[in-house]
């Protein structure tokens, strides 16, 4: 899997400028914008604000929790838990213009004091071993094709007997109708079963506690956004603005993909076996 073909699928040029023109039409002004004000942009991931917070209470954060979220996107997440639990929390993500964004979003609502982002591969962590006591990742390993080498990376830098919460999407024996958020083309997805996947977590020295499927509440999802764009056309602030001129196309073959049994969505948790 080429990284520079997957971080220009992602990278659509002018965020920034599109959150600011949204924030705008919005009513929102920059120097009184809270976290909650960005999620239907930064929250790039299925069900949005609703399965972050269901993410969030299965990872059981604590204050002291020193948290990594892996392919962090525009940090919503990140932001979310570090302002509800007061974790610090540390974002990396292939895609620079995602980090860039991440932390100009997140000096706009003041929390550049508990909450930071570097660009960086899931294969390649920057960190030391054993340095994080919470690994969190949402829609990332369906664009990494060595699922073991990413778990395996996850596990290195978390701490022994910490936690992994993700929320995924996985493939079946059907093939994926494209494009999807995720991949203009076949070419530039790695998705894998909830078995291989499962398999591949446990291969890497973490013991599965949590596997909960999604698929149902997640078709909701895209059916109820994809009705909301027909009747009303696409909001100021919302995912259209990262999936360019194809978005319209993504949507609705998620809710196909989801329909025709083509995909799954799995929230779940593992833990780090050791002492």
């Amino acid at each position: 899997m080429d990284d520079k073909a997957i971080s220009e699928h992602y990278g659509i040029s002018g965020i920034l400028d599109s959150i600011l023109k949204g924030l705008e039409s919005s009513g929102k002004e920059l120097a009184s914008l809270k976290p909650e004000d960005l999620a239907p942009i930064d929250e790039f991931h299925t069900r949005g604000k609703d399965s972050t917070m269901e993410i969030a209470n299965l990872a059981q954060l604590e204050p002291h929790h020193n948290v990594l979220d892996v392919g962090c996107g525009l940090g919503g997440s990140a932001r979310y838990i570090a302002e509800k639990y007061g974790c610090n929390v540390t974002g990396i993500d292939l895609t620079e213009q995602y980090i860039d964004v991440a932390n100009r979003l997140t000096e706009f609502v003041k929390m550049s004091d508990k909450v930071s982002f570097k660009q960086a591969s899931a294969l390649e962590i920057p960190f030391e071993s054993d340095n994080f006591d919470v690994i969190w990742t949402e829609h990332t390993q369906m664009n990494i094709a060595d699922k073991e080498g990413f778990y395996g990376e996850l596990n290195r830098v978390l701490k022994p007997q910490g936690r992994l919460v993700f929320h995924d999407v996985f493939g079946t024996e059907n093939t994926a109708h494209y494009p999807t958020p995720w991949a203009e083309h076949n070419s530039l997805s790695s998705l894998c079963t909830q078995e291989e996947a499962r398999n591949a977590i446990e291969k890497s020295n973490f013991t599965v506690k949590k596997w909960i499927d999604k698929s149902s509440q997640s078709l909701e999802f895209f059916k109820n956004m994809v009705k909301k764009t027909e009747t009303s056309g696409p909001p100021p602030l919302g995912f259209h603005l990262l999936m360019g001129n194809t978005a319209k196309t993504k949507l609705s073959n998620q809710v196909r993909n989801l329909e025709e049994n083509r995909i799954s969505i799995v929230q779940g948790t593992a833990s780090k076996i050791g002492t």
